[in-house]
């Protein structure tokens, strides 16, 4: 994998400083260095101590990454929402398990990114999963197809340059129609799965609007992540009085949807390599959708 970049009056430094300023770690610079990749100015090789000028093109070389042989690749079909040189971003069914893990080997997004890496003859096969979905929770899930691009993203997600957004059905007829939810989350003491509001948790906030009151006092509702914490949306709106449709871990019905009724609908960022503005969108599943329809009559 190849990155380009023009040298501008405020980036005349050292090849080392410019790549740190574009974003590059001092542990993929070094593992450029040592493991195959390479560094040019002007089409030619060059040491980490190059002095740049304005107008120079320096061209970064990363290194072959060995894929991890315990990763399997499955071949079911992705649902691809955007795809370029750097970032896979997918729209995750209902079901479908994140990542592999000691209890679940088989089939997960990992595994049908991996296969579809090898269908398309990729020269890089490590799969980088960015962001995660909960298994029974749909939508927008984002993989970037190397290192740098992985730790780029990381440091929008970081800094909370990645918007997320989110659509959910939630129990009963919220107070305000709008408002932010900030309440720390730790882990629950009686379950290694939920996590609750306690004043020892970590920072977390939820904004949240309501799109629209339905039948069966149900609402249906869009957020927006400012943290990233494990069952967030599920935890805050609990928390509120408001636990989702079907999500019984924390106190919803399933009598509607058996399972948690919330889905992450769009993401929006610049990217990060490019600096283009991008608003990537996955519409309802079929479940949701329904019923939302029905319950709108």
């Amino acid at each position: 994998m190849t990155v380009k970049w023009q040298v501008t009056v405020e980036d005349e430094k050292q090849l080392k400083e410019f790549l740190k300023q574009k974003g590059v770690s001092r542990r993929i610079i070094g593992r450029t260095k040592f493991h195959g990749g390479s560094f040019l100015v002007n089409g030619q090789e060059e040491r980490v101590r190059k002095e740049l000028k304005v107008g120079d093109w320096v061209e970064l070389n990363l290194p072959i990454e060995e894929p991890n042989p315990n990763l399997i690749a499955t071949h079911e079909p992705l649902d691809i929402l955007y795809e370029d040189d750097h970032y896979l971003i997918i729209n995750k069914p209902v079901g479908l398990i994140s990542v592999p893990s000691s209890a679940h080997r088989g089939d997960t997004v990992a595994s049908r990114v991996k296969g579809y890496y090898l269908k398309k003859d990729y020269q890089h096969k490590v799969v980088h999963v960015v962001t995660r979905l909960d298994r029974y929770t749909s939508g927008v899930m984002l993989i970037a197809k190397n290192t740098l691009a992985h730790s780029l993203m990381g440091n929008l997600l970081n800094h909370q340059k990645l918007e997320k957004h989110y659509e959910a059905l939630a129990q009963g007829h919220l107070r305000q129609s709008e408002g932010l939810i900030d309440a720390p989350i730790a882990r629950s003491s009686e379950s290694i799965i939920e996590r609750v509001v306690a004043s020892e948790g970590k920072p977390s906030i939820t904004q949240y609007k309501m799109l629209n009151y339905l039948k069966n006092d149900i609402s249906h509702v869009s957020l927006s992540l400012h943290t990233g914490r494990t069952h967030q949306i599920r935890v805050h709106m609990s928390h509120m009085g408001h636990p989702l449709v079907g999500d019984d871990l924390y106190g919803g019905s399933k009598e509607l949807l058996d399972r948690q009724a919330l889905h992450c609908s769009s993401y929006r960022f610049e990217h990060p390599l490019t600096g283009e503005c991008l608003e990537v969108q996955a519409p309802l599943p079929e479940d949701m959708q329904r019923l939302v329809d029905e319950l709108a009559k």
